[in-house]
């Protein structure tokens, strides 16, 4: 379908979920004049209260009933916009049918997905779809995986620029200050009940490589484990696991792979969140490892899911406003290059790095693929930040307010 026959140029798909909500909000204010944005869901009653409460620039933007169930309305939807941005999960029970939708109308899509098995069964069964009619399908378009992909990306970058060798290991530490919502759990519980009805997924989702166009042409570079001990690094500051990095290190090598690996060949990649120095560090990082552990164990288990059920938020809910304001995330990543040359990249901003982060994240990314077609990576099919968007995206959230910079050492 040509692109002057569409209706809208973006449309947000789950406008009244709690993100959802958050990214209209951001778009109302940060979307030029001109640009035809619409606002999607199942209930057309409560997307007008969801419009009704942005900014006045939204007041006149149209309400479109769609609903993941239903493959016609999609169809209709993905066939009305050139972008459709969606934040409604868990992705592995509702995103196929709008990412297969985009696909085959060649329509730009982007999600904030952190679901490993998604990403992987929607790169399956889309990619070769959306290269032929054009689509970027770009996946893990908030703090999952934004500052991990781009960060590697702008170290590749800067060591590029210099003659330097390819990356060979780079490690990133997360800290940050967040809270949680219901969505998040949702999508824990998704994944864990995944691997429960399918124990054979576990050795899917146990490879460093899960996501590569080409698992036979991966090197045999071993990679970090995901989970593990607490370590006390050589400058005293205690790392503990991160909850995101088996997400986030597949993302980033996905995103090696589809550049016929320009990060380097013997890239090794890893992600630890970063918790204090000291006995307090020490015993934080104990406390966050184990905790994990713990959380994916109760999850599992139907009596202990009952209870947490009861006590975590419920789907559609979220942080505080306040909390949303006083967070703020810093991901600080080393690498060193073949050759030993050693560079550092910083990816920070302020407010909850989930939600009003992710707000910002997902919005720039919507954004940079509704107006900047001519400027982006000339790709198609199942992308990532990285290589759908690159260093668009990173001019976008650097004029947004955001942090990212790749220096020598």
């Amino acid at each position: 379908m040509a692109e002057s026959a569409r209706d809208h140029d973006l449309v947000v798909f789950g406008a009244t979920g709690f993100v959802g909500r958050l990214l209209a909000a951001y778009l109302a204010e940060h979307t030029p004049p001109g640009v035809r944005v619409g606002l999607a869901g199942r209930s057309r009653t409560r997307l007008l209260e969801v419009r009704a409460a942005l900014p006045p620039a939204a007041r006149e933007w149209p309400v479109l009933e769609a609903d993941a169930g239903d493959p016609a309305s999609l169809t209709a939807l993905a066939e009305s916009t050139r972008v459709l941005v969606t934040t409604v999960g868990p992705y592995a029970r509702y995103g196929m049918p709008v990412v297969e939708a985009c696909a085959a109308a060649g329509t730009h899509y982007a999600d904030l997905t952190g679901e490993l098995l998604f990403v992987r069964e929607a790169m399956s069964r889309s990619d070769a779809v959306a290269r032929e009619t054009g689509a970027r399908i770009v996946h893990a378009c908030g703090y999952d995986s934004i500052p991990s992909d781009l960060s590697t990306f702008l170290l590749a970058e800067r060591a590029r620029a210099d003659g330097a060798d390819g990356l060979r290991d780079v490690r990133l530490v997360a800290t940050l200050r967040g809270g949680l919502s219901g969505g998040t759990i949702d999508s824990m519980r998704a994944q864990v009940e995944a691997l429960q009805g399918d124990p054979s997924l576990r050795r899917v989702a146990g490879d460093p490589f899960a996501l590569s166009p080409d698992r036979a042409a991966e090197p045999d570079t071993p990679q970090p484990r995901d989970a593990g001990l607490p370590v006390r690094m050589p400058d005293g500051r205690w790392t503990a696991a991160f909850v995101m990095a088996p997400f986030n290190t597949r993302i980033v090598r996905r995103s090696n792979a589809l550049q016929g690996w320009a990060y380097g060949r013997g890239l090794s990649y890893g992600e630890v969140m970063g918790v204090g120095r000291g006995p307090l560090g020490a015993v934080t990082a104990a406390g966050v490892s184990a905790g994990l552990v713990g959380a994916v164990s109760a999850l599992s288990f139907g009596p202990t899911r009952a209870v947490l059920d009861r006590v975590l938020p419920a789907p559609g809910s979220g942080p505080s406003e306040a909390v949303r304001r006083n967070g703020w995330f810093r991901m600080t990543v080393d690498a060193e290059t073949e050759s030993g040359r050693r560079y550092r990249a910083i990816a920070a901003g302020k407010g909850d790095p989930g939600y009003r982060a992710t707000a910002v994240m997902l919005g720039e990314s919507a954004l940079a693929l509704t107006l900047d077609a001519d400027r982006l990576p000339d790709r198609a099919g199942s992308l990532t930040p990285a290589t759908a968007l690159g260093d668009v995206l990173v001019e976008r959230l650097r004029a947004a307010g955001h942090t990212y910079e790749a220096t020598g050492v």
